[in-house]
């Protein structure tokens, strides 16, 4: 497995495999901002819109992919455009494939994007996760800080509101 920092040009170019992936995820039952069943076209026109915001430099995405190239989780940053903000940004789309699932790859992605985050001078990081959620013990044992939970948040895919917990971590010193 490797992950890949990616441009914007490779966001849109692989939107068709970043949209299965997005589209598996919602399947599963994640919470990551979308209703079932997603449709692929959906989900494609979705990460082309990523796509430029990438080239922009106010997201940054890493795929991981497996040894024939399909890819099998997606981890992002995206970065306020605020100037009294420029030390933080938030986690966002931390998604594996179910069939990757159970092998460190959610671990793998979330290290890649803390570690990038610090080296560019980020010094916090927060995110928002569905409470009850299985991602909410990766990031707990990642060293995130839970600083509440909101009722009713968002949608599951079902379409049952749900709440959520936010989360951030300090990097660095």
């Amino acid at each position: 497995m490797r992950v890949e920092h990616w441009t914007g040009a490779q966001v849109h170019d692989r939107a068709d495999d970043l949209a299965a992936l997005l589209t598996d995820t919602v399947a599963a039952g994640a919470s990551v901002g979308f209703l079932a069943p997603l449709g692929h076209a959906e989900a494609v026109a979705w990460w082309r819109e990523r796509a430029a915001a990438t080239a922009a430099g106010r997201l940054a995405v890493w795929a991981a992919l497996d040894p024939a190239d399909r890819v099998t989780g997606t981890v992002g940053l995206a970065f306020p455009d605020k100037p009294n903000s420029g030390h933080r940004a938030e986690l966002v789309k931390l998604m594996v494939h179910r069939s990757a699932r159970g092998r460190g790859l959610g671990r793998l992605l979330l290290t890649t994007a803390e570690r990038a985050a610090a080296a560019a001078g980020r010094t916090l990081l927060h995110l928002d996760t569905e409470t009850g959620s299985p991602a909410e013990h990766l990031y707990r044992s990642a060293g995130w800080t839970e600083a509440g939970t909101i009722p009713d948040y968002a949608a599951s895919p079902a379409g049952e509101l749900r709440p959520t917990t936010l989360y951030y971590k300090r990097l660095g010193g």
